[in-house]
């Protein structure tokens, strides 16, 4: 079987912290799936972005970095509220994998209980590579651009991303 890594993430942005993570789990595997997790999710505060749009900033961001995408799948699960269910949902989602790479607790304990191998990612700068983080400076009108890729920011400027967590900060409001 071909050595196959899962790594799931939200990316509410995708970030520099999730690209580190992801070329260094990639220098231990053949090949890489990414879960775009909470799939069905968006136009929120907590998930303002689609799988869509997610899928658009990783895949961009990856080629950007000079990412051989040919090692990589991209694939939007939705959320599973049955934990007993939410390892085989992403079984039936993906390509066959043999080792998952996450530090969230949850999701490693699920994986260990279903018999996989489950390994830690370095944090790269956990406290300012933060996807919530980089939402609340948008809001803020602080500086972001520099915590993400270059095509992410281009990507999230085309789509009004900042204007939409505004309107949705004043939708929680009403």
């Amino acid at each position: 079987m071909i050595n196959r890594g899962l790594y799931v993430g939200r990316f509410q942005p995708f970030h520099l912290g999730h690209l580190d993570a992801i070329k260094a789990v990639l220098a231990k595997v053949d090949e890489l799936v990414i879960v775009i997790g909470s799939a069905q999710y968006s136009h929120n505060l907590k998930n303002p972005f689609t799988a869509g749009e997610r899928l658009v900033m990783v895949r961009h961001s990856l080629q950007e970095a000079g990412v051989d995408l040919a090692r990589v799948w991209i694939v939007p699960v939705p959320d599973m509220h049955l934990h007993m269910l939410w390892v085989s949902t992403v079984e039936g989602y993906t390509p066959k994998f043999n080792k998952l790479y996450s530090n969230e607790p949850l999701t490693r304990r699920l994986f260990m209980e279903a018999g996989y191998t489950v390994e830690n990612i370095s944090f790269f700068e956990r406290q300012t590579y933060a996807s919530t983080h980089i939402r609340e400076k948008m809001l803020k009108d602080q500086s972001w651009t520099t915590l993400v890729p270059k095509s992410v920011t281009d990507f999230i400027i085309e789509i009004d991303g900042v204007n939409r967590l505004r309107d949705l900060v004043r939708t929680d409001k009403i």
